[in-house]
């Protein structure tokens, strides 16, 4: 299922029914093969040695859960209180005020920065008044950048950047952006892709960035 953030003030003001969503793989399993008829000329097989079990792969170390309250980015300039924003009843998402100098929002449904997982943050690229959105400036950003995100119980969880990608809104990559992380990850989003034809966006963009302390 595809998830889709046409973010009002960036496109149209209300985004489809699309709830990002996990989902698990099932493995696929070939039958079994039948066992061959018993023969008393055929030599008892020799049992197999057991295999060790394989050590368990330690996961990254993460922050207890608590809600984010700032997002800070020094190098491109954004500090901005955030909202924590879910689901509309129809299972879109709600977006943030699209005005001069409007906020960046939480996704409450995803993990807090900081815990184990992917925390999701939408943001304006541009505002009503034609001047710039708080998440404009999202692809100058470079490798080694820092954002730190203040959180509700006083501690500060400092991501690092990683990459940007382009997305168009049809074919949004919903599990490589939502999808389970071994360690604690963020994600920024914004609109890309301004088509003057329409005067609307046509594509996502998504900020990958990952923990560091």
């Amino acid at each position: 299922m595809a998830a889709l953030f046409l973010l009002a003030g960036c496109g149209s003001a209300d985004g489809p029914a699309a709830t990002p969503a996990t989902s698990s793989a099932s493995a696929s399993l070939e039958a079994a093969p039948s066992a061959p008829p018993p023969s008393s000329a055929a030599p008892a097989p020799s049992s197999p040695a057991a295999a060790p079990a394989p050590a368990p792969t330690a996961l990254p170390p993460v922050l207890p859960a608590s809600p984010p309250v700032t997002l800070d980015i020094p190098s491109i300039g954004i500090r901005t209180d955030l909202l924590s924003l879910g689901l509309r009843d129809n299972q879109s998402l709600e977006v943030p005020p699209d005005g001069p100098g409007a906020p960046a929002s939480w996704y409450n449904q995803s993990p807090t920065p900081g815990d184990r997982g992917p925390a999701v943050m939408l943001g304006h690229v541009n505002a009503t008044d034609g001047g710039k959105g708080v998440f404009a400036d999202l692809r100058t950003l470079k490798a080694g950048d820092r954002m730190n995100v203040i959180r509700e119980d006083g501690s500060t969880a400092v991501f690092e950047y990683q990459r940007g990608e382009a997305y168009q809104k049809n074919d949004f990559p919903t599990l490589t952006v939502y999808g389970n992380t071994p360690g604690s990850e963020l994600r920024l989003i914004t609109c890309d892709g301004y088509n003057p034809d329409t005067g609307e966006f046509d594509d996502n963009y998504v900020v990958y960035a990952t923990l560091v302390l």
